[in-house]
């Protein structure tokens, strides 16, 4: 019996230092009902927030209650697909099972109208010309491909219009 202090060890008396194990989960979503309504739009090509009664808030993708002040958030609010860059990393690392290439620029975005952030891919320009408070604009995939997710927009695209101030960044709403 080895004693507590003891290494395990190969059968070559040298330390383990690594080992791989594979591990692969299934896991089943429930979508609650502010995600649902949320879903069921994206796939008519539509973006929408829900407004929280008490801060007036409005998130994207609603969340069903204002993470600020803990109140239900039911009305829905109609946006844009016109976006301001909050911030943004620019990704050189491979991720697994993913097609896109790097190096790409994911950011987190207000959408015209909302005053949080969601996540999305940046491209039409390169990367180096990225930055915070550049206007964007969404590009939707044709009509025919989309579904219930945010991936039935491909990216969001440089506009041509003035940076939005730093501190005006989801304030707008």
């Amino acid at each position: 019996m080895n004693a507590p202090n003891d290494q395990a060890t190969t059968g070559q008396d040298a330390p383990i230092t690594m080992m791989e194990a594979p591990l692969y989960l299934n896991y089943n979503f429930t979508a609650g009902r502010a995600t649902e309504r949320f879903l069921n739009q994206l796939k008519q090509g539509r973006l929408v927030g829900q407004r929280c009664p008490k801060c007036r808030n409005v998130y994207v993708p609603p969340r069903g209650s204002c993470a600020r002040c803990g109140v239900a958030t039911e009305e829905e609010v109609p946006l844009g697909d016109k976006a301001t860059v909050e911030s943004y990393t620019v990704v050189h690392i491979p991720i697994p099972g993913n097609p896109i290439k790097p190096p790409f620029v994911v950011a987190n975005l207000v959408i015209d109208g909302a005053n949080i952030s969601c996540l999305h891919l940046v491209s039409g320009c390169s990367n180096e010309e990225v930055r915070i408070g550049m206007r964007v604009r969404a590009v939707w995939k044709d009509a025919s491909e989309w579904g219930y997710g945010m991936d039935n927009i491909s990216y969001f695209e440089p506009l041509d219009e003035p940076d939005m101030p730093h501190d005006q960044i989801g304030r707008m709403a």
